[in-house]
């Protein structure tokens, strides 16, 4: 056992100045090590040591740096340690763990907002497209960040996600109150992201337990459903009877936004598919447009028949040196979301369509005019706007995406806008908005 040192007093070890280990008594092995500068005898540091017979070794244990350790606390340390030693505790082996312990610790202090750009930056191949990643992250910004972006995932409860959804808010009616009744879908949004974030966090072991922000027997008990709150919002849409009225207006304008605009209606298909429209995928001579999955909602390839009307266009469509989009943006890319919206934004003011219309309206329009004025079967129907037809079940056997069925259909569109264009009336009747 190694010998007890005189004891010296605080003053004494503060005085302590000349490179080595220095004994300070109180308790057996517990040493000063004062590291100086080899040159001039400056000190660079101090820190306490606990020599020990380990395995019959004698082993060095730091306790810590002095003064940030006072000479105190190291002797209770030293104390403890040498009584764990008697009572045959592996004091390196312990050491060790208590380290690994604490940068563990420290490996899971990360925030909710650490852990949502984190699992966003992994999963970034998995969003359908810019608008889809941009929305993930606008929503956590707006409504998450502010309550709980700070705080450590392992903290967050199911009071913290109650909080974020029951927030006050303004509906774009107006109207005031909390977001889970105000914007009940923006919410279930919002619910489905924080859900999946806390369980990244929880994969990631940066958190245990349950997850807080599950419906079913959690927050299903503190909050109305949601079904009994939504009232479905349709997208306003041009009326069918009144097209042709639209169609003239339309082809007025020669911009990149109305041709992609009207290829839009012709198709029947999203936006974004036309947006990212690429030439590769377009086989004139089959009069064809393969859509990858990659570009649709469904995440599933879609063939779209092209009619007559559609065909024309493409063959007078510009093709810029570049790039291989069909309807390019000046700098070549892909139209951004909004070019469409904002192209049906000026017919709104120059007085040429007088309905809130949207773009996606007019998947709407053509799904109604197929419904009241053709005798085509609605799986037909469904598979022209690139929807899903019947259950799994039925999707296992109907191997066909009914092709020809649907290029029936979609010439009869094309025709049925020639014929409201050609018959319109001289003075343009007032489109009016959808009850």
């Amino acid at each position: 056992m190694p010998k007890i040192a005189r004891e010296l007093s605080a003053l004494e070890v503060k005085s302590l100045s000349g490179h080595g280990w220095h004994a300070v008594g109180g308790v057996a092995g517990l040493l000063l090590q004062v590291k100086c500068e080899p040159d001039t005898g400056k000190v660079l540091s101090r820190s306490w040591i606990l020599r020990k017979r380990i395995g019959g070794k004698r082993q060095p244990i730091g306790l810590g740096s002095y003064p940030q350790t006072s000479l105190a606390d190291a002797r209770n340390k030293a104390r403890t340690l040498s009584l764990d030693a008697q009572n045959g505790v592996d004091l390196l082996a312990k050491k060790r763990e208590q380290r690994s312990a604490a940068i563990a610790a420290e490996a899971r202090k990360k925030t909710f907002r650490e852990c949502a750009e984190a699992y966003m930056e992994a999963h970034a191949s998995d969003y359908s497209n810019d608008k889809h990643r941009g929305q993930w992250a606008s929503t956590l910004k707006e409504y998450a960040y502010p309550k709980i972006g700070q705080m450590l995932v392992a903290d967050i409860a199911m009071p913290h996600v109650l909080g974020v959804l029951q927030q006050h808010t303004k509906h774009r009616n107006g109207t005031a109150g909390k977001l889970w009744e105000t914007k009940t879908e923006t919410a279930k949004r919002l619910l489905g992201r924080i859900k999946t974030v806390l369980d990244f966090a929880t994969v990631s072991g940066y958190r245990s337990g349950n997850n807080p922000a599950q419906w079913t027997g959690y927050l299903s008990t503190q909050l109305p459903s949601p079904r009994k709150l939504q009232k479905k919002e349709h997208h306003p849409a041009v009326p069918y009877q009144q097209m042709g009225e639209f169609m003239t207006q339309l082809r007025k304008h020669d911009s990149i936004s109305a041709k992609a605009l009207e290829f839009l209606i012709l198709t029947a298909v999203r936006s974004g598919s036309v947006r990212q429209a690429e030439w590769s995928e377009i086989d004139l001579n089959k009069r064809l447009w393969i859509i990858p999955a990659a570009h649709t909602k469904a995440r599933q390839e879609h063939r779209v028949p092209l009619q007559p009307e559609a065909m024309a266009l493409l063959k007078v469509m510009p093709r810029m040196a570049g790039t291989d989009i069909v309807f390019p943006s000046p700098k070549g890319k892909a139209l951004s979301d909004m070019a469409i919206s904002q192209f049906m934004r000026g017919m709104r003011e120059r007085g040429e369509l007088t309905v809130d219309a949207v773009p996606h309206g007019f998947r709407s329009t053509f799904r109604d005019w197929a419904a009241e004025q053709t005798a085509y079967p609605d799986e037909v129907r469904k598979a022209a706007s690139g929807h899903t037809v019947g259950d799994a079940v039925k999707e296992a056997y109907q191997r066909t995406d009914l092709l020809d069925k649907r290029r029936n259909l979609m010439n009869e569109w094309s025709r049925f806008l020639c014929q409201q264009t050609s018959q319109k009336a001289s003075k343009v009747t007032p489109i009016r908005k959808r009850s």
